[in-house]
C-alpha cells in the first residue's frame, strides 16, 4: 500500500477556494467563442448548412472538458505534492465533464435554465466533488 500525506482541513478548504476560483476563471474568461459555439441557435444563424448540425455538441464537450480540467487541477496538483492516489480525481473528472456538458445544455439550447441556477449546480457539483475527493481522505 502506498502511503501518502494526510491532507489537513485548512489545506482542504484552501483547494475548496481555488476549485471555485478556477471554476470562474474557466467558466467565464476562458470560455470565450465556445459561449456562443455551444448554442444550437448561434450554428444555425453563422453556419446553416447542414454538415455543421450537430457541431454546437463539440463545443459544449471541449468547455465541459476545459471546466473539469480546472477545477481538478488545485487537487490534482496538491495531490501529485503529496503523493496522494488520484483514483478518486478520474473518476470525478469524468463524472464533472458529462454533468457540465449536460447542465450547459439546459441553459444554453434547452433554455429551461438561467444563469443564476446554471452556477448554482455548477458550486453545488464543485462542492460534491470536494467532499468526494478531497474531504473522504482527510
Amino acid at each position: 500500500m502506498i502511503e501518502y500525506v494526510p491532507i489537513t482541513l485548512e489545506y482542504a478548504i484552501a483547494l475548496l477556494f481555488a476549485m471555485l476560483f478556477c471554476h470562474i476563471v474557466d467558466d467565464y474568461y476562458l470560455q470565450g467563442w465556445l459561449a456562443s459555439a455551444k448554442q444550437k441557435k448561434w450554428w444555425e444563424k453563422n453556419s446553416p448548412d447542414e454538415l455543421y448540425k450537430h457541431d454546437y455538441i463539440m463545443a459544449l464537450a471541449e468547455h465541459a472538458f476545459s471546466w473539469s480540467f480546472m477545477i481538478h487541477l488545485p487537487v490534482v496538483i496538491t495531490f501529485i505534492i503529496l503523493g496522494t492516489p488520484l483514483h478518486r480525481v478520474f473518476i470525478s473528472y469524468l463524472v464533472n465533464w458529462l454533468i457540465h456538458m449536460f447542465v450547459d445544455n439546459l441553459k444554453a439550447n434547452w433554455l429551461k435554465i438561467n444563469l443564476i441556477q446554471d452556477q448554482i449546480i455548477h458550486f453545488i457539483q464543485i462542492i460534491i466533488t470536494w467532499w468526494f475527493v478531497v474531504i473522504k481522505l482527510y
